[in-house]
């Protein structure tokens, strides 16, 4: 499910910011399928840095 919902909020961000650059750039036309390979690119990166950041608490060596 966290894969799901990574992807999910990923594009959902990705997309709004495609979206707000291109109205401020005053291009014509929104590119969708850019947005769904930098929201897959943007899913794999999170995803990698979650597996390596550990989830287990730093023991008190006091």
């Amino acid at each position: 499910m966290k894969y799901i919902m990574t992807f999910v909020w990923s594009f959902l961000l990705v997309t709004m910011v495609n979206y707000v650059t291109g109205s401020i750039a005053n291009i014509q036309g929104f590119d969708f399928m850019g947005g769904v390979i930098v929201s897959v690119v943007l899913s794999i990166v999170v995803l990698a840095i979650s597996a390596v950041i550990p989830d287990e608490p730093v023991a008190d060596h006091s």
